[in-house]
């Protein structure tokens, strides 16, 4: 006789942010949250809270995975420029290979839902806030060692990539020409 599956709140969390980020938060439906990470609907509450309350923790999930995954490609050793491009190629390799072209969650809660929610909304800022620090430390030491010019100021550069970068996940779902996109990459990594 098999042993009852032990319940796993993080995988259950997993599972919840990827029906949120393939789906959005409105078309998500507690039957979706159900099948997704095997909890029945009041067990589903019972530990995550109401939808919203869950998908708050999904965002926050994908910051502690996926955005901690980013800011690691930042802090590796090596040259500046290569960690950004290497940042920006990742974003688009990732895209790329998903079949459902989902994009970015963070950026599909920003649209969907952070004009409306406040909550959500300082999620967001947190997600994108992280990311641009991350990046104008990377570029200020790229401006201390030389291999980036030290006008503009870092943090004008890392708004710019910012937005370079959150653009590039944007199109990827669109756009499936690798070498178009790649070339958006090497254009803003080589006028740094």
């Amino acid at each position: 006789m098999a042993r009852p599956r032990k319940f796993d709140e993080t995988h259950a969390l997993t599972a919840a942010m990827e029906t949120f980020w393939r789906r959005g938060y409105e078309a998500t439906s507690t039957r979706n949250l159900s099948d997704s990470t095997g909890l029945g609907q009041s067990s589903l509450y019972n530990t995550f809270g109401d939808k919203r309350e869950l998908y708050l923790r999904a965002l926050r999930h994908y910051y502690e995975t996926h955005t901690a995954e980013q800011t690691a490609l930042l802090d590796r050793p090596g040259p500046v420029k290569e960690r950004l491009r290497d940042l920006m190629v990742h974003a688009v390799d990732t895209d790329l290979a998903d079949p459902e072209a989902s994009g970015c969650f963070t950026i599909n809660a920003s649209v969907e839902k952070a004009d409306s929610d406040d909550e959500v909304r300082e999620e967001v800022r947190r997600h994108f806030t992280t990311v641009e620090r991350a990046l104008a430390e990377t570029i200020a030491r790229g401006q201390r060692s030389g291999e980036i010019s030290a006008e503009p100021s870092a943090g004008t550069l890392a708004r710019q990539i910012l937005s370079t970068y959150y653009g590039l996940r944007v199109l990827a779902r669109i756009q499936k020409d690798r070498d178009a996109l790649l070339g958006i990459v090497e254009s803003t990594v080589s006028a740094l």
